[in-house]
């Protein structure tokens, strides 16, 4: 994406009211989301910019909640009480979907007369068939519309966007992370793999929350598939990261179809996640449904060929036959028989490899790619300001 306005040495740093609609920085579940926004919290204020947190009130659902309703009516007093003297240069709000549409940046942000952005805005179509989620629906088309400008990390939500928003309102931010905390590590490759008592075997590793739902399907997905490998006579260890509500089913379903194969990690903290990616060959998870999936550049950074469904976020992270290997999700099989490819093919394993690494370095740095935010963040408020 090209800059919008090259950084001047002087430039004004901008006051940026914040606010995360889903989940509030701190917010005790982790998800791939809660990391995205609090990093991007954390690159603004790093650079300079007064930025503070406007809100912590969570409006999942909200349009269900009469009670969440009126507490969004009264944060909204709040927040014009506090800023009349001196309101803040730019609204900015973090991710507004239909299960949480941002009606407290739409209206506060009107209210002061300040540009108003939305990073990661989503617009689903298919939202408005079902009665349950149209509210959600209708209330954030409204959002989208109401804001300045609107950023996205994925491509397959630009070109959503771009069905209700003109392209001067619309941008795409490449999704990042911090390559440098996600680096291959020799010695932890050594150190695990002496600990699990591996030796000559291809170890795939997969990584999620066990939260019921799509998450605990994708490593189920992972333990049938490395099953039917094992029955084909290949030799492998499965390593999961990650706990969470269906962990015991998912030990059970490992004990019952992988025996003596599988190890459960449990949780490890985000800091330390390199030193499993450096001990794997191969990692592998479907991302059923998954919007992004940091995993997939976390273990792309450490060096692994990624396996994955290429309908979801896999396609958004992954560079089917250069960084790693995508399927449709409609055929499971091409998913296992991607797998045996790699382990049967150690030469196509490391191409991919080397290839994965210089593919995180070259186009998903999050400093490079917010830098480059930044700059848009800056030309928009600018430019909102000079046509009010």
């Amino acid at each position: 994406m090209a800059s919008l306005l090259s950084r001047q040495p002087d430039e004004k740093v901008m006051k940026i009211a914040y606010y995360m609609p889903f989940k509030p920085l701190d917010h005790a579940n982790p998800s791939g989301d809660l990391v995205t926004g609090t990093e991007l919290y954390s690159y603004l204020a790093g650079r300079g910019h007064d930025i503070a947190l406007a809100s912590r009130l969570r409006c999942r659902w909200i349009y269900y909640h009469p009670l969440t309703l009126l507490r969004l009516l009264r944060e909204k007093n709040s927040i014009l009480r506090d800023t009349a003297l001196a309101p803040p240069d730019l609204w900015l709000t973090y991710h507004s979907y239909y299960k949480a549409p941002d009606l407290l940046g739409a209206m506060c942000s009107k209210r002061l007369g300040i540009p108003y952005v939305i990073f990661q805005g989503i617009y689903s179509t298919k939202r408005r068939k079902h009665l349950k989620t149209l509210p959600g629906f209708l209330l954030n088309r409204k959002v989208l519309q109401t804001a300045d400008h609107v950023f996205t990390n994925k491509k397959r939500d630009l070109t959503n966007l771009k069905r209700l928003l003109p392209d001067d309102r619309l941008s795409y931010t490449a999704p990042g992370i911090h390559p440098r905390l996600f680096e291959f590590s020799p010695d932890w490759r050594e150190r695990l793999r002496q600990k699990w008592a591996i030796s000559g075997e291809t170890i795939v590793m997969t990584a999620a929350m066990m939260r019921s739902g799509v998450k605990t399907r994708g490593i189920e997905a992972v333990i049938d598939a490395c099953s039917d490998l094992v029955q084909r006579g290949l030799s492998l260890r499965l390593i999961i990261a990650g706990d969470g509500s269906g962990r015991q089913h998912l030990e059970r379903k490992a004990v019952a179809l992988l025996p003596n194969r599988v190890v459960f990690t449990g949780k490890i903290a985000r800091d330390a996640l390199y030193r499993y990616y450096s001990a794997a060959d191969i990692f592998a998870f479907p991302g059923i449904e998954e919007s992004l999936g940091l995993v997939y550049l976390e273990a792309q950074s450490c060096g692994l060929p990624v396996v994955a469904c290429g309908d979801w976020g896999g396609g958004e992270a992954v560079v089917h036959g250069r960084t790693g290997l995508l399927s449709p999700a409609a055929e499971p099989s091409r998913f296992t028989g991607h797998i045996q490819c790699l382990i049967d093919g150690p030469e196509k394993r490391q191409a991919l490899a080397t290839a994965a690494g210089e593919h995180i370095r070259r186009n998903h740095d999050l400093d490079v790619n917010y830098r480059l935010l930044e700059e848009n963040l800056v030309a928009v408020s600018r430019q909102v300001r000079r046509n009010k």
